[in-house]
């Protein structure tokens, strides 16, 4: 059976992007197939790829929505049927590919388990609680690294003001010497004169 849209005008471009979603759906559907069977890192790797896939499934979509506005109208509602088919069959794909995600067990191994009696839980409790007493400590200590910083530089703004006044103090030490000199002098002058 021919496709109707082989003989209409403007339906060339959405006939090469429906060709190439069905070669994407199928890849998807593959990888999709892969995932449900791997662990570990190789179910990493096959979600991505598949998440990839997903993408590129999603941008033909919306390439053929917008050139369904090309599409003769007396062709259009057989396309919107087809079209609407692959919309339906890519959001299940991404359902699926959503549920194998969020399946944990399968990505972690046996690592992993929502168990409240896991045997590793107690370890993660453990470890939750270090790294929370280790940033504790980290505030701490930068908390103690500011005040010391802060008492440094009230010590050296301490020691300049001291600086100054000890320069303070000398001057007017030298001046009182000074003063005292003249003052010798004075009397000097003054008994030389009471003796005259």
């Amino acid at each position: 059976m021919s496709n109707p849209l082989d003989t209409d005008a403007g339906s060339e471009l959405f006939s090469s992007y429906e060709t190439e979603l069905k070669l994407v759906q199928a890849d998807l559907n593959q990888k999709l197939d892969q995932i449900a069977e791997a662990s570990g890192e190789q179910r990493k790797t096959a979600i991505r790829q598949a998440e990839r896939s997903a993408e590129e499934a999603q941008e033909l979509v919306d390439q053929m929505r917008m050139e369904k506005g090309n599409i003769p109208s007396a062709a259009r509602s057989k396309v919107n049927i087809r079209f609407r088919n692959y919309l339906s069959d890519l959001d299940e794909s991404k359902r699926k590919l959503k549920s194998l995600a969020d399946d944990r067990k399968a990505l972690f191994g046996d690592r992993y388990t929502d168990d409240p009696q896991d045997e590793h839980l107690e370890q993660r409790q453990q470890l939750l609680s270090g790294t929370e007493r280790l940033e504790r400590s980290s505030s701490r200590l930068q908390e103690s690294q500011r005040i010391a910083l802060e008492t440094e530089d009230i010590g050296r703004n301490t020691l300049a003001d001291l600086a100054v006044q000890r320069g303070t103090i000398e001057h007017a030490r030298a001046g009182l010497h000074q003063s005292e000199g003249y003052v010798d002098t004075s009397i000097k002058t003054l008994r030389g004169m009471a003796r005259r």
